[in-house]
């Protein structure tokens, strides 16, 4: 009898207030019979004024790992299971401290930040950009003069493409790099202590690789194409379609390079999210996230007899075994809908007509109405998602693109826009 056996099926699930994906991740553990003690990030003031009986800080990993580890002692967990990149790290000091199977966490910072990344890519001969890393309180005229263009700047943690801008020149370059830090500073990030990343702009079109880790070993669970181009300024992800019309050849070449990304951070277990960009030249990783993929994406994927996604991760954290790790037959895709532009929502009309357009499986508007939206590279968020499902990729991707067609997005100016435009 394994220790694990021992243990209640309960898991420890840390996420964010504003995280895409905690429901998914509960409705997963309800139908596998799992329990689950919700950790949410927060900060130690709102912990007092609300009361939060597991809440912690993320940001401070060490502190935080002490006090869940005490948790663990009283209430044992199977798994500390990350929802989103803010909790990898936290999760791995974690489950070190209660001999729970994760990664080391040495491997899930390397998978957290980016600078630490591309040094272990580099050093592992890992086909990915060369970046150099300034300080955030640098003056980017003197950088600029020094480099080669186009180039990309990017803050080192965080995630969903926010912060991250091409420059073709010095003065977008020197422009790029006050946007990028003042992102960090209204962050509330420590721009004494900050890095901001520089590195090649690498040509080509982009694909995501779902993955999952066991001793090291990566499975892929999917490989998607990404059929708009990313070439910047900014780079807001669209549509995501699989099974990917790449030749076999390609896509084997994509996996090899994913593994060994996963195998050059110190990988070991659970979820892989994987962006790589593909050239003349073959796959580059552009990175690779110890967790799954975000947003509702997972919505559109089912495994062996409809086994979600997050059911799949839940169910290889506690070790139960998985009957199938196979898609199930057909193509899906998802179209992160982009924001026209920054404002205050008022409505989404066309919806049901939208929702008409054959192989459209479902629209889920995620920003309330009149909330604030904020597009890339400041912005955090969608505007929401549509789902698809064919007998092809082509035919997927074509309904996205008709639904969306639909929508009518009305925005209203902020006030301080507004009080702006007038003065």
């Amino acid at each position: 009898m394994s220790e694990l056996s021992v243990i209640p099926r309960r898991i420890m699930l840390l996420t964010t207030p504003t995280s895409y994906r905690t429901a998914a991740f509960l409705n997963a553990a309800e139908r596998l019979g799992i329990e689950v003690l919700v950790i949410e990030d927060t900060p130690e003031p709102l912990r007092q004024m609300w009361g939060l009986r597991y809440g912690v800080d993320f940001s401070a990993p060490e502190r935080a790992a002490e006090e869940l580890a005490r948790l663990a002692r009283t209430h044992p967990v199977r798994a500390v299971v990350p929802v989103d990149d803010a909790g990898t790290l936290l999760a791995a000091l974690v489950s070190e401290q209660l001999g729970l199977p994760s990664n080391d966490p040495s491997a899930a910072l390397a998978a957290r930040d980016k600078w630490v990344m591309r040094q272990r890519f580099a050093a592992a001969g890992v086909p990915a950009p060369q970046a150099q890393a300034f300080p955030a309180l640098a003056n980017p005229m003197e950088i600029a003069a020094h480099l080669s263009y186009p180039c990309v700047i990017k803050p080192t943690r965080l995630a969903g493409s926010r912060g991250v801008i091409r420059a073709n020149n010095r003065n977008d370059f020197m422009t790029a790099f006050e946007r990028v830090r003042s992102i960090l500073e209204s962050d509330g990030v420590n721009l004494e202590q900050a890095l901001i990343l520089v590195e090649p702009f690498v040509p080509g079109f982009e694909v995501a690789l779902e993955g999952l880790l066991t001793s090291g070993k990566l499975e892929v669970l999917a490989l998607f194409d990404k059929p708009d181009p990313l070439d910047g300024p900014y780079f807001e992800e669209t549509i995501y379609v699989t099974p990917s019309r790449l030749p076999s050849e390609t896509q084997a070449a994509i996996v090899f390079a994913a593994s060994q990304a996963a195998r050059a951070l110190g990988l070991q277990t659970g979820p892989i999210h994987a962006e790589l960009r593909v050239n003349d030249h073959g796959p580059w990783v552009i990175e690779v996230a110890g967790r799954s993929i975000g947003g509702l994406c997972s919505r559109i994927l089912e495994f062996g007899t409809g086994m979600t996604l997050e059911e799949l991760i839940l169910a290889h954290a506690v070790g139960d075994a998985i009957p199938s790790l196979d898609r199930r037959s057909g193509a899906v895709g998802v179209m992160m809908i982009p924001i026209p532009g920054r404002g205050i929502l008022k409505s989404v009309d066309g919806i049901a007509e939208a929702q008409r357009v054959p192989g459209i499986t479902g629209i889920e508007i995620t920003v309330k109405r009149n909330h604030r939206i904020i597009p890339l590279p400041e912005g955090a968020s969608y505007l929401g998602f549509i789902f698809a499902q064919g007998d092809n990729p082509d035919q997927v991707e074509a309904a996205l693109r008709r639904a969306h067609a639909q929508l009518r997005i009305r925005l209203a100016p902020e006030l301080r826009l507004l009080a702006a435009q007038r003065g």
